[in-house]
């Protein structure tokens, strides 16, 4: 199947206080056997290196979005990620967390 025949996928990962984790998760997101995807990482106003990791992963691959804002807890940072995403179908990654390689393609099968 061609990319332009899957569905868009926007995984959206909010951001806080995860500088320990965050390369992790975002290289688990990158490294995925379903390529449609964009990722939304949505920085709560995080006081770490947060901030800058997401902005130097948006820098290197445009399928990353990176949006900043004022901290307002993980829902907040979520709906500010749903507003965001143009993806027909929608997956939430905590900052802390990693996906195994194919954990998209598996959820393109199942929906």
């Amino acid at each position: 199947m061609s990319m332009s025949n899957q569905p868009l996928i926007s995984v959206i990962v909010p951001i806080y206080k995860a500088e320990k984790y965050l390369s992790v998760c975002v290289e688990s997101i990158l490294k995925q056997t379903y390529r449609n995807l964009e990722i939304i990482l949505v920085d709560d106003a995080s006081p770490d290196m947060c901030p800058q990791i997401c902005d130097e992963y948006a820098a290197n691959d445009d399928r990353i979005i990176v949006i900043h804002k004022d901290n307002g807890g993980v829902a907040e940072a979520r709906n500010a990620g749903l507003r965001a995403a143009r993806g027909e179908l929608i997956g939430f990654v905590d900052a802390d967390d990693w996906l195994l390689r194919k954990c998209m393609q598996y959820c393109t099968i199942t929906c």
